[in-house]
C-alpha cells in the first residue's frame, strides 16, 4: 500500500515540476499555461492564456544528421541518381536532391 502512494506522490510530483517548466515563448509568462493537446509527433502542446499563444514543451528534432547528408552527396556525385540514393537511405528523394542542389559541387 506504501508503494502505490509513492508512485503516486512521484506522479505528482513530476507534474508540479512539468508546471513550473511552461514558459510562453511569446510574453515569457510562466503563469496561465495550460495543455492544449498534442502535435503530429505526439509531443505535448500548451496554450498561454496571456497572449494566446500555442507552443511545445519540447520539440522533437526531425533532420537528419549531417552524416546521412554527406553519404547522399557523396552517393549522388559516384554515379547514383537522387531516386537512388533516396531509396538506399530510406528517405524521400527530394531531401537528396534538394542538399544536391544546396551544395553545389562535388565534394572533397
Amino acid at each position: 500500500m506504501a508503494e502505490k502512494r509513492s508512485k503516486a506522490d512521484n506522479k505528482n510530483m513530476e507534474k508540479r515540476e512539468e508546471q513550473a517548466q511552461k514558459q510562453c515563448p511569446v510574453c515569457g509568462s510562466k503563469e496561465n499555461q495550460i495543455n492544449a493537446g498534442f502535435n503530429r509527433s505526439g509531443t505535448q502542446r500548451c496554450l498561454c492564456k496571456n497572449c494566446d499563444k500555442k507552443y511545445t514543451l519540447n520539440p522533437k528534432s526531425i533532420a537528419y544528421p549531417e552524416e546521412v547528408r554527406e553519404a547522399a552527396i557523396k552517393m549522388y556525385y559516384s554515379g547514383i541518381s537522387g531516386r537512388g540514393v533516396g531509396k538506399i537511405l530510406g528517405m524521400n528523394k527530394s531531401n537528396a536532391v534538394n542538399w544536391i542542389k544546396k551544395n553545389g559541387s562535388a565534394p572533397e
